[in-house]
């Protein structure tokens, strides 16, 4: 791989990281709800599954995964359900009083630990077929196929990996700047329906993704 074609990547991986998806908003949602140093954990349990996912699809599982008959589908589905999961609970959650300087968490999330927010990370971007389908498409086109090719998966891994977690870091910084704006509870109640309206159209979005 040229240097020119690993800045053609970091190009363009830079502006579909950034771009909003379940991934960038569950970060912001837990940096609203938990404050920024919590979200860490979320943050790395989104990151361990986009690693998984891209270093598998270099190992080609996830071709392998594609050409099984009906695997595509239950994976689709099993995101889809999650997703819609997610945006009930927060549609559904209440705006807690405020007390003192910190917005508290929502009632449904407030005893969420460490590796329950890790996990709950790593299950929203792991389920997400339309990484899968990224993975099996995208990556290859910056792989020269007459050089080694493993070190070539590795280095763009690693570079997805590095700018995905600037942007959460991005996003979780704006989540702590808006909670100073949710301290009302009507303001508090208006963005946890607007979170769960949005997770329920990524969930209906994925209805449609299908595999090349």
């Amino acid at each position: 791989m040229s240097v020119h074609g690993w800045w053609l990547f970091v190009a363009a991986i830079f502006l579909l990281c950034g771009t909003p998806g379940p991934n960038m908003l569950h970060v912001l949602s837990r940096s609203v709800d938990f404050g920024v140093r919590r979200s860490i954990a979320a943050m790395a349990g989104c990151l361990s599954a986009l690693v998984v996912v891209l270093t598998a699809s270099a190992a080609g599982l996830t071709t392998l995964l594609l050409a099984v008959p009906g695997a595509f589908d239950v994976l689709r589905y099993g995101g889809v359900a999650y997703l819609l999961h997610l945006g009930v609970k927060a549609w559904r959650d209440g705006a807690a009083p405020v007390d003192g300087g910190e917005m508290p968490a929502p009632a449904a999330f407030a005893g969420l630990t460490p590796m329950q927010l890790f996990q709950g990370g790593f299950l929203i971007s792991v389920s997400n077929p339309k990484l899968i389908l990224f993975a099996a498409a995208f990556l290859p086109q910056f792989v020269e196929p007459d050089a080694p090719q493993a070190p070539q998966f590795a280095i763009l891994v690693a570079t997805f990996a590095v700018v995905e977690s600037i942007w959460y870091a991005i996003y979780a910084l704006g989540g702590r700047s808006l909670a100073r704006y949710l301290e009302r509870p009507n303001a508090r109640r208006t963005f946890n329906r607007v979170t769960g309206g949005i997770f329920v159209a990524f969930g209906v979005a994925l209805l449609r993704a299908r595999p090349a």
